[in-house]
């Protein structure tokens, strides 16, 4: 039996709560029989043993009827009646039975459960007290005990509530660790689960959109040739269900990343016109063919120029409409486009899908976004779809932080409301947008190949004999020399006997799969296509693929199926223009923009990066090729790209009327971003930041280029201009084809030998961004004190305290830095400064000349992020140390602007 009650108190089949029951029950029961011999009386041992049995019968009884919240209630008013009977007749204070009442709250906290837990606390507390009460006051209430057996009593009264309590603790532990290895071991199994499920899912897709490349492939091919009205039909049907397939496929593949949390939404800047046409142009020729009036109504106040998930918004709206077409068999259907302000450089835009269809029913609107859910079953079984487009629109919706709302009046119509906020990036109004200026109609067009190349060689890689001859026969018209091979190491072979202008890629093959192909091809010793451009031409389909791509340095991605006009398109863009004869009919200005092409001119071996706090001049960034990554900059107003979306200039007059403003270094999605963009440009990406103590951008720079192995993140320990220099010297470098070992080493020794002094006009912003204490702040404007900043070992110290109005400030400053004169070097000079006027800069120079007169001097406006900390008046020369280290590896200084 008691084998039996361990097996049923650890078999997690049985609920946790009726375990638990168990345990602290049959505690309680082992506790009654404890006190037996503490009641000396017959009358009271048989009241207890009498309650041994009723609460057997009750725990039986509660568990078959599944009723523990009362059978526990039942228990614990027993517990209550017998408690302070055995109290008086053990002998009140002078016996064991107090530290019983113990018991009892613990029963209550463990086995009750919602409002009864908290009267029985405090029903049992009363009675506790009350006992307490009258053992005290009315003492005769309670029997006699001698003291031997009172302090025997307590001993073992003690003993047994410690052991018994302890038991139950043990159990319960036990009970609770057993409960969360399970939790733990399923919520791996459901991971597990989830993860095969995605490959699946991926598999799936890979799998079925190969036999789809070769369908919809070889259909083009016929639809190409010179046949039949009644065999042109067939192949449209054919072309148009093919693209219904894939369109499900693809739908399926989108539901499984968002399921799993692997859909991610990419902010890009793209043209609203450009978008709109694209939507047009795929819908109006659809309700055309089904005698429906397409709609278009766009503000005309739109900006011309946002920044959001241009791929997904366009999802959205093309499954909304494509969802109105399906479920309207006459009248008209109507995109509708309006916009609102909020902010300087935010608006809020609202796209409204208008149907004059069937509707939906009251009832069934709740459901309307549930994957594989159709309303009006019945009704719609003739109408194609999985049910999955609704579903997905509504999760991208939430996953862009917008919100989807849907109005319907059943056999009436349904509109679709989708409200989006966006930043704004170029401010003109987009205009008057109509449908007969944008749509343009492609039916019974005659194929003409874009171009011609004869003399252009180019290799197809696919373990696919299905894949390789459609990619023969969709490019056959344009009579490029094609060759083809199942395999990568066959393609290695082929490329150390024959040039090839433009190489197709498949990823997924066996042995040697593209990227592991790809990677040979670039170090092949004695290849003849090291730098030859390759696309990846593949069935796996996504964004983060095309990072992926990107990111392992191919030229280009296209996602099979592919279209002949497409796969013209790519090629083309990357032949040698003098290989290329265009035909005259050719127009890809319609399809150019769905090719993903990653690069268009040989990759630099070394490209040297930094932050836009390096606050370079552009044309100096420019001649050397610097990219920067954009530091925000944080407003009441709203957050702002450094220098691209805001200047130091306008920030300072915000933060003039008491208005607040902090930079944030790039986070370490930015720097993924920046870093896969710049590995289309070179093969190795040296990002420079600044100082590691004084930003987070070190650190977010160096954990996103983990993601990398060919980006070398290193710390410049300065800052502003300072920063800048070591820039440019590293960048000098880059281009006289340095090593990244040689690159390395040369700012690690620079950074030691940089001036980089500030000096503070007013510490108010340093006080708000959190630099400076409040106290401190207000000393420096009482007594006039400016502070002086210099980097040290990467940390921003305080160096020197000047005082007294600003000219003499000045000129004190000025002279402190450059009053060792034959350590400076000479050549280059920035000053760089927040807010100054230009007879303050004009001072400046002057008195920098009669110090130290330099070569090239620089007037340098420090960006936004960098402005906000500093404030306005504050200014710094900035310049380099005479050292051997400058002149070794840079003989000549960056020319003058």
């Amino acid at each position: 039996m008691l084998e039996k009650w361990f097996e049923i108190i650890f078999d997690h089949k049985i609920s946790l709560r009726e375990r638990m029951f168990r345990v602290v029950t049959g505690i309680c029961m082992l506790a009654l029989i404890f006190i037996l011999p503490l009641g000396r009386s017959l009358i009271n041992m048989l009241l207890l043993a009498a309650g041994l049995v009723i609460m057997a019968l009750v725990v039986k009884f509660s568990i078959k009827k599944e009723c523990i919240n009362g059978g526990a209630t039942v228990i614990t008013l027993l517990l209550l009646v017998l408690f302070p009977i055995s109290f008086f007749s053990a002998g009140g204070f002078y016996s064991g039975m107090p530290e019983w009442f113990v018991l009892c709250f613990v029963y209550i906290s463990i086995t009750l459960e919602g409002r009864r837990k908290g009267w029985f606390f405090l029903l049992c507390t009363l009675e506790t007290l009350a006992c307490y009460y009258l053992a005290f006051y009315y003492p005769e209430l309670a029997a006699k005990n001698t003291q031997s057996h009172s302090f025997f009593d307590s001993a073992i009264s003690v003993i047994m509530v410690g052991v018994l309590t302890s038991l139950m603790l043990i159990f319960l532990n036990r009970i609770y660790e057993e409960e969360n290895k399970i939790t733990i071991q399923q919520k791996k199994e459901i991971e597990e689960l989830n993860k095969a499920e995605n490959h699946f899912f991926a598999s799936m897709s890979h799998e079925i959109r190969t036999p789809i490349n070769t369908i919809i492939g070889l259909n083009e091919i016929i639809l190409r040739g010179d046949i039949s009205q009644d065999i042109a039909e067939n192949a449209r049907n054919i072309q148009g269900a093919s693209k219904i397939l894939l369109t499900l496929i693809n739908d399926i593949l989108d539901l499984s990343k968002i399921k799993s949390g692997k859909m991610e939404i990419v902010n890009v800047s793209y043209e609203t016109g450009e978008l709109f046409s694209e939507i047009v142009n795929m819908i109006w020729i659809k309700a055309r063919e089904k005698g429906l009036e397409f709609r278009l109504q766009v503000d005309s106040s739109i900006p011309s120029m946002l920044c959001g998930d241009e791929v997904r918004i366009k999802q959205v709206l093309i499954n909304l409409l494509n969802n109105a077409l399906k479920y309207t068999s006459e009248g008209s259907i109507t995109l509708s486009v309006r916009c609102e302000r909020l902010r300087l450089n935010r608006v809020r835009v609202w796209y409204t899908v208008e149907d004059t269809g069937q509707g939906v029913k009251k009832e069934s609107i709740p459901y309307i976004f549930n994957a594989f859910k159709r309303v009006d079953q019945e009704k719609n079984r003739h109408i194609e779809g999985t049910g999955l487009g609704l579903s997905i629109v509504h999760q991208l919706v939430e996953l862009m932080g917008g919100e989807i709302s849907v109005n319907s009046v059943y056999t009436k119509g349904s509109t679709f409301i989708v409200m989006l906020e966006q930043d704004i990036v170029d401010d003109k109004e987009l205009g008057t947008f109509t449908l007969t200026s944008r749509a343009r109609s492609r039916v019974g067009e005659q194929y003409r190949q874009s171009f011609e190349a004869p003399e252009a060689h180019i290799l197809v890689v696919d373990d696919n004999d299905m894949n390789l001859m459609v990619v023969r026969k969709l490019l056959a018209a344009t009579k490029i020399q094609l060759d083809t091979v199942l395999s990568g190491a066959e393609c290695l072979r082929r490329t150390q006997e024959q040039h090839y202008d433009v190489i197709l890629m498949d990823h997924l093959m066996p042995e040697m799969d593209g990227i592991q192909c790809l990677h040979r091809l670039r170090a092949q010793p004695g290849g003849l296509c090291q730098s030859s451009p390759v696309i990846a031409l593949t069935a796996n389909a996504g964004s983060d693929n095309q990072l992926l791509y990107k990111k392992e340095g191919f030229s280009g991605y296209l996602a099979k199926p592919v279209s002949g006009a497409l796969l013209e398109a790519a090629v083309m863009s990357l032949l040698p223009k003098e290989l290329v004869n265009m035909s005259e009919e050719s127009d890809l200005s319609e399809i150019g923009k769905d090719i993903l092409i990653f690069e268009q001119t040989q990759r630099l071996s070394i490209m040297v990066t930094t932050d836009s706090v390096c606050d370079l001049p552009e044309s100096l960034r420019k001649e050397f090729g610097i990219s920067v990554c954009p530091y925000y900059v944080c407003t009441d107003k709203g957050r702002f790209l450094d220098e691209v979306e805001l200047r130091a200039d306008e920030l300072l007059l915000h933060m003039l009327d008491g208005k607040s403003g902090h930079s944030e270094a790039p986070r370490v999605e930015d720097y993924e971003r920046f870093f896969a963009e710049k590995l289309t440009e070179a093969q190795n990406v040296i990002h420079i930041t600044m100082a590691k103590n004084a930003s987070e951008g070190y650190q977010n720079a160096l954990e996103a280029a983990k993601s990398f192995e060919n980006v070398t993140v290193l710390d410049s320990g300065h800052l502003s201009s300072s920063l800048g220099l070591i820039v440019l010297y590293a960048a000098s470098m880059a281009e006289q084809h340095a090593t990244k070992a040689q690159i390395v080493k040369l700012v690690d020794e620079l950074k030691k030998h940089i001036s980089s002094a500030f000096i503070i006009k007013s510490t108010h912003m340093m006080c708000q961004a959190g630099q400076i204490p409040k106290r401190t702040q207000v000393v420096c404007d009482a007594l006039l004190l400016h502070p002086i900043i210099e980097l040290k070992k990467s940390k921003m110290v305080v160096t020197g305290v000047e005082m007294g109005d600003f000219v003499h400030m000045i000129k004190r400053y000025v002279r402190r830095v450059l009053l060792d004169a034959r350590n400076i070097d000479r050549r280059i000079l920035f000053i760089t400064y927040a807010g100054l006027e230009d007879r303050s800069i004009a001072y400046i120079q002057k008195l920098v000349k009669q110090y130290c007169p330099f070569e090239r001097v620089y007037l340098q406006k420090a960006s936004s992020a960098i402005a906000c900390n500093c404030g306005a008046g504050a200014f710094g020369l900035l310049f380099m140390k005479k050292n051997d280290v400058a002149v070794h590896f840079m003989q000549a200084a960056p020319p003058e602007e």
